[in-house]
């Protein structure tokens, strides 16, 4: 048998007939750019976001740095950022001017950790010559970051939180969502994430009117209407094509991400006898996890992946480096002992085979191969 690691084109083939339809309509009416397409979905997400704004731009790494911008985020300014992400958390802060402070993760759910932010702060905040002016809490996998705390401890340090909700769509922490908590928040609809487009698109989401209206004009050239420029801005717009595929999405993410829970259960018993070889992922209370992946930890990764491999088991690794750790930020002189955690974590973490569409006789494969991989078999009656 052979498990890819994810299969975009199985969730096409479900809703064919009304993507197609969708399609064809922008076509038609030829809203390529803005249009009724991206109003309605910049109205639907900010619902279910269970905020006041959306505004739809190109990319998740736009989103970023126009979200910064919005801010008034710029030279001089430093922005704290956790060390396991992918990049363009931290290349949207240099983007806008401003420096990147890495924090290491914590050893249990990979998100910042609290700790050693707040140790952080403290040693950082008015250090001459750079101020810290934000946090970024990346809700990494579908994990969404403790955010009370968080946001007792911006409010401490006067600081900005900007959510990166990239890989945590619906997610939610004590009831509330992911997005709805910081002063504004982030989006991607790569198409691999739970809420994915045909190609790339982003959102920025906030309840604050001021932050939105700026936001809006920064992705627009500084406009909102056609030559109306009141400001210097940019070029990142949700066409309207894309704004189609993710309005046709939308109403299944609640139904997704509720089988993105069964399954990774499905994994948690599956491989619970393989707890001595290797870390399956914990969930923190109050946590409403949306698994937009199913990481564990291995040690002699490599070999496991290949093995895996050959039995037909497709796997990927989420992130093979960390950000401080990157060729790109060695300017910055750290060395993988300043952020021990997410140096163990890039040699270990490994993401399984998984998306909604998944069947239980794949996942089950994927159970056998990783036990005899690992050649501990208990627990793992299929």
């Amino acid at each position: 048998m052979k498990v890819p690691f994810m299969d975009l084109h199985r969730q096409y083939v479900a809703l064919k007939p009304e993507l197609d339809r969708a399609i064809q309509s922008v076509i038609e009416t030829s809203e390529f750019i803005g249009g009724q397409e991206k109003a309605r979905f910049e109205r639907a997400f900010a619902e279910a976001c269970r905020v006041n704004h959306c505004i739809g731009v190109g990319n998740g790494t736009d989103a970023i740095f126009l979200a910064l911008k919005a801010l008034g985020i710029g030279p001089r300014d430093e922005v704290v950022v956790p060390a396991m992400s992918f990049i363009a958390s931290a290349e949207a802060i240099s983007a806008a001017g401003a420096t990147p402070v890495f924090v290491d993760i914590d050893p249990k759910t990979y998100l910042m950790d609290l700790q050693k932010t707040r140790d952080l702060l403290s040693r950082r905040a008015h250090t001459r010559g750079g101020r810290i002016r934000a946090l970024m809490p990346v809700h990494l996998y579908g994990r969404i970051n403790p955010m009370t705390e968080i946001m007792a401890l911006a409010r401490e340090y006067d600081l900005f939180v900007v959510e990166d909700v990239a890989q945590a769509h619906l997610a939610e922490w004590g009831g509330r969502r992911a997005g709805s908590f910081g002063q504004i928040s982030t989006f991607s609809f790569y198409p691999g994430k739970t809420l994915g487009a045909f190609g790339d698109a982003g959102a920025i989401v906030t309840d604050d009117a001021v932050l939105a209206d700026r936001s809006r004009k920064l992705a627009n050239h500084g406009r909102v209407q056609k030559y109306d420029h009141d400001i210097e801005g940019f070029n990142s717009r949700l066409d309207g094509l894309q704004a189609a595929v993710l309005n046709v999405k939308l109403p299944h993410l609640p139904a997704w991400s509720e089988a993105r829970r069964t399954l990774a259960r499905r994994y948690d018993a599956k491989l619970s006898g393989l707890r001595d070889r290797c870390r399956l992922p914990e969930i923190p209370n109050g946590n409403e996890h949306v698994f937009h992946l199913y990481v564990i930890r291995v040690p002699d990764r490599a070999r496991v992946q290949a093995e895996l491999a050959e039995k037909g088991v497709q796997t990927a690794v989420h992130y093979p480096i960390a950000l401080p750790n990157l060729k790109a930020y060695e300017r910055f002189g750290h060395g993988p002992a300043d952020f021990p955690v997410a140096t163990q974590c890039q040699n270990e973490v490994l993401s399984l085979p998984f998306f909604p569409e998944m069947t239980n006789e794949e996942q089950d494969y994927v159970a056998e191969a990783l036990g005899a991989v690992l050649q501990v078999r208990e627990g793992l009656s299929l």
